[in-house]
C-alpha cells in the first residue's frame, strides 16, 4: 500500500489567517497544501470587483501569500491547489507566472477553468458550475507545482490530489466518498480544530488562543485522519469533527460532481491526541447535473437603529414607526421592502445607559437608490426632535448600499466544458462522471431503543448536545449531536420537527426536515427559504445562520436529570 497522503488546509474563507500557509509550511510533514477562497458571498464580491477591473475577479490575498511562500514551498516539495482563481482563474496563474520568474523559482502553474456560465444566464453577474477534482487531478498529474480553480467544490481540493496520487478513477466511489468526507472536514479550516466549538468551554483556555489549521492523512482506500501539526493550538477530537462534518449538509446522500458521499456510513474514531479516523464511507454514483451558483444584483438596501432607553420602549417603538412610516408615504417614494424588528437588550433597572436601551432596527430594499438613501435620510434625520424622550440613532442612514441575491441552478454534467489547462498550455478537456446516479432521498434509519423514563429538569438542550448551523443559498442547516449513547437516545427521540418548530418560532411557518445520522449521534434540520435570496440579501439578523444552532441549544427543554 502507498504511503497516506498528508493534505493541509491553510484558508477557509476570503480572509483568513494571512499567515496560516507559512505555518502549515513550516510547521510540519505535508504533500499538499491547499487553500478555500471561496463561498457564495465571495463570487458576489469578485464579481463586483471584475466589473471595475476586467483583469480582477481573483482571490489577491493568495497571491500575496504565495509572494512570501512560493519558496519556501518548493524548497519542501509541497504542491499547492486552491480555488482562489474565482472568476478569472487563468488570469491569477498568470499573475503566479510572473511572480515565479521574479523570485526565479522553476515553478510549473496550472489551472482549470470551464465553470463560467454567466453567458448563459442573462442578467446574472455571476454564474458558476460547481466542478469536481478530476480536472485538479489531470493538472497533478502533468506535473504541476500550483494548481488554481475557478468554482470547484471545497471536497474538490482534496478529491483532486488523492486521485493523481493514488490512481483513483471516476468509478472508484467509496474511494473518492472517504476523500469527500475528509475535504468537508478540513474546508473551512480552523473550524475542524476547535474553532466555532460549542463545547469551546471543555477545552483549556490557552488551546483556543490560536488553534491551528487542519490537515488529513489521506489513504489509497479513502479512509483518513484528521490531524493538526504538532504543538499548534487547538484541538482534534470526534466532537470537533462531528461539528464539522454537520457543518452546511443536508440528508444522508451528500451529492457532488464525482460521487454522493452517504454520511451516513460515516465512522468516527478517536486514534490518539489530536487524531480522529473517518472510515467506512461508502459511495454512490453522482447526480446527472451540476449545480450552478447564480448571483444577481439585487437591488440597495439601508438601515436604521432606533435606540430606545428607560421605560415605554413598546410605546416608544410604535411612535416611531408611525412616524417614519407617515415620513415615507409623504415622500412618495416608499421603498419596496419595509421591515422592523424590536429587539429587547434592555432590562429593569439597569446599571448602564446602554443595558437600559432596546434597538429598533428598520431595514428597507429597492431597486432605486435614492428611496433607500436620500428618502430614508430625510425621514429619519427630520425626527430627532420630533419623536420619542431620548431619541438617538447608532449612525445616521448613509446613501444605501448594494445587495446580492443568489440562487441555485443545474445544468447537466455534459453541457459544462471543465478544461485542466496543464503546465504547458496544453488544454485538457475533463469529461463528465461516466454514470451518474439521481439522489433519493434515504429512508429514515430505525432510531435506538427510547430511555426510561425518570425525572427531568428544565434545562438549556445546549448542555447535553452539541450543534453547529450554517447556510446553503436561502436554506439553512442545523446539526446537533449528543456526545454520549445515552443522551441520542433522549434526543434522537424527542428533538422532532414540531419540537424544533416550538423551539424556534421563526422556523414555524417554514419547511423543516430532519434527518438522522445514528453513526454520528446526529439529528440535521434543514430550514428552507429561512435566509430569502442568500447571505448577500441579508434577509435576517444572521444571514449565513451562524448562530442558529446556539439559538436552539439556549433554548430549554424538560431533561432528563440523569443526563445533566
Amino acid at each position: 500500500m502507498p504511503p497516506p497522503l498528508r493534505i493541509g488546509n491553510a484558508s477557509g474563507f476570503y480572509g483568513d489567517r494571512f499567515d496560516a500557509v507559512r505555518e502549515m509550511l513550516t510547521g510540519g510533514g505535508l504533500d499538499v497544501l491547499t487553500g478555500d477562497y471561496l463561498a457564495e458571498l465571495t463570487m458576489l464580491i469578485l464579481g463586483r470587483d471584475r466589473l471595475k477591473d476586467p483583469e480582477a475577479g481573483y482571490a489577491r490575498t493568495f497571491l500575496r501569500q504565495l509572494e512570501e511562500c512560493l519558496g519556501l514551498a518548493h524548497e519542501r516539495g509541497v504542491r499547492i491547489v486552491a480555488n482562489a482563481g474565482g472568476l478569472n482563474p487563468a488570469g491569477l496563474a498568470a499573475r503566479i507566472r510572473e511572480l515565479a520568474e521574479r523570485l526565479g523559482l522553476p515553478v510549473r502553474v496550472a489551472h482549470v477553468e470551464g465553470d463560467d456560465l454567466t453567458a448563459a444566464h442573462p442578467g446574472a453577474l455571476a454564474a458558476h458550475a460547481y466542478l469536481g477534482g478530476f480536472g485538479i487531478a489531470a493538472c497533478l498529474r502533468a506535473g504541476a507545482d500550483v494548481v488554481v480553480t475557478g468554482r470547484v467544490t471545497d471536497a474538490a481540493l482534496v478529491t483532486g490530489p488523492a486521485a493523481a496520487h493514488f490512481g483513483w478513477r471516476p468509478q472508484d466511489h467509496d474511494a473518492l466518498a472517504g476523500a469527500v468526507v475528509a475535504g468537508h472536514v478540513l474546508e473551512c479550516g480552523t473550524q475542524a480544530t476547535g474553532g466555532n466549538y460549542a463545547f469551546f468551554g471543555d477545552v483549556e483556555p490557552r488551546r483556543l488562543l490560536r488553534p491551528g489549521f487542519p490537515l488529513a492523512e489521506v489513504h489509497a482506500d479513502g479512509t483518513s485522519v484528521i490531524t493538526k501539526h504538532p504543538g499548534t493550538g487547538g484541538v482534534v477530537d470526534v466532537g470537533t469533527v462531528t461539528a464539522q462534518l454537520l457543518y452546511e449538509t443536508g440528508g444522508a446522500r451528500y451529492a457532488g460532481p464525482d460521487v454522493t458521499a452517504r454520511l451516513d456510513t460515516v465512522t468516527l474514531a478517536q486514534d490518539g491526541p489530536d487524531r480522529v479516523r473517518i472510515g467506512g464511507v461508502r459511495g454512490e454514483a453522482p447526480p446527472p447535473a451540476l449545480k450552478v451558483g447564480v448571483n444577481r444584483f439585487g437591488g440597495f438596501r439601508n438601515q436604521v437603529e432606533f435606540v430606545l432607553t428607560g421605560l415605554d420602549v413598546e410605546r416608544k417603538a410604535e411612535l416611531v414607526r408611525a412616524q417614519m412610516e407617515d415620513a415615507l408615504a409623504r415622500a412618495g417614494s416608499r421603498p419596496r421592502e419595509v421591515s422592523w424588528e424590536l429587539v429587547r437588550t434592555d432590562r429593569p433597572d439597569a446599571p448602564t445607559q446602554e443595558t437600559a436601551s432596546a434597538v429598533l432596527r428598520l431595514v428597507v430594499r429597492d431597486p432605486d437608490q435614492r428611496a433607500v438613501g436620500r428618502t430614508l435620510s430625510s425621514a429619519g434625520i427630520e425626527l430627532a426632535l420630533a419623536s420619542y424622550p431620548g431619541f438617538h440613532v447608532t449612525a445616521p442612514p448613509g446613501k444605501g448600499a448594494p445587495y446580492g441575491t443568489f440562487h441555485a441552478a443545474r445544468v447537466p454534467q455534459g453541457d459544462v466544458p471543465h478544461v485542466a489547462v496543464l503546465p504547458d498550455g496544453t488544454r485538457e478537456p475533463v469529461p463528465p462522471a461516466p454514470e451518474t446516479r439521481e439522489p433519493a432521498a434515504v429512508p429514515e434509519p430505525p432510531l435506538p431503543s427510547p430511555p426510561a423514563p425518570g425525572p427531568s429538569r428544565r434545562a438549556p438542550l445546549g448542555l447535553v448536545a452539541g450543534a453547529r448551523s450554517g447556510d446553503k443559498g436561502g436554506d439553512a442547516n442545523v446539526g446537533v449531536w449528543a456526545r454520549t449513547d445515552e443522551a441520542w437516545r433522549w434526543l434522537a427521540h424527542t428533538l422532532t420537527v414540531d419540537r424544533f418548530k416550538a423551539l424556534l418560532p421563526e422556523t414555524a411557518p417554514l419547511t423543516v426536515t430532519r434527518h438522522t445520522l445514528p453513526n454520528l449521534r446526529a439529528l440535521n434540520f434543514v430550514v428552507e427559504g429561512i435566509l430569502g435570496e442568500g447571505v448577500a440579501a441579508q434577509h435576517r439578523f444572521d444571514p449565513q445562520a451562524k448562530a442558529l444552532g446556539e439559538w436552539l441549544r439556549a433554548r430549554c427543554m424538560d431533561i432528563p436529570e440523569a443526563l445533566l
